[in-house]
């Protein structure tokens, strides 16, 4: 049995990642192949816990550092259990074959909780042992307009706010830039259809 892939999308939110990934799953099924769409926070237990830390629910220390604290231990905890479960685990159904989609892995924990050098090293320290994807996709989405696209939503998390996601922008590029695995780096202001053309084609060639 052929081993599948491990693709995950990254982006400010807003920039498209749900809308291009459920395109890329659709169009890998269309072709017969085996493709299981998921995310993170996953839809696990502890995943389900830190969405409704992130909307308030559940709440934590209202101090930002201290919330960032506990959100990168939440999320690493539930990377762990996102990779390794028995049941969906992302490892199991690649070694069964499947391309696993994943919208946000540990670029977003590098990006959405890193405010210095002490939570850089504490995020960093928390996902040294979390393996890299065979694709990284990543829509460059400038603030503004991820601003602009976060206004139509119902319900804002904790992390969907202008001077966070100024923040944010600027751990990705800096996190974008120095990885060296496989990666697409695209305009999230450019079509739709263009930006899934570009996946299709290099999705192709790994």
């Amino acid at each position: 049995m052929n081993k599948g892939k491990f693709i995950v999308f990254e982006g400010l939110d807003g920039s498209g990642t749900s809308t291009q990934s459920q395109l890329l799953q659709n169009a890998l099924l269309e072709k017969g192949k085996k493709v299981h769409l998921t995310c993170e926070p996953s839809p696990g237990p502890i995943g389900n816990m830190i969405r409704q830390a992130m909307q308030g629910r559940i709440l934590f220390s209202k101090q930002d550092d201290k919330f960032d604290q506990q959100m990168a231990y939440l999320f690493a905890a539930d990377r762990y259990d996102h990779l390794n479960n028995p049941i969906d685990g992302v490892l199991k159904l690649v070694n069964e074959g499947f391309y696993v989609i994943s919208t946000r892995y540990f670029f977003s924990s590098l990006a959405y909780h890193v405010t210095d050098n002490n939570s850089c090293q504490l995020v960093e320290r928390l996902n040294s042992d979390f393996p890299n994807p065979d694709l990284l996709i990543y829509l460059d989405n400038p603030v503004e307009s991820s601003i602009k696209r976060l206004n139509s939503r119902t319900v804002l998390d904790k992390y969907e706010e202008e001077n966070k996601l100024t923040i944010v922008s600027e751990n990705y590029q800096k996190i974008i830039s120095e990885y060296n695995g496989e990666k697409l780096v695209l305009s999230a202001l450019d079509t739709k259809e263009n930006i899934h053309a570009e996946i299709i084609n290099k999705v192709g060639s790994i």
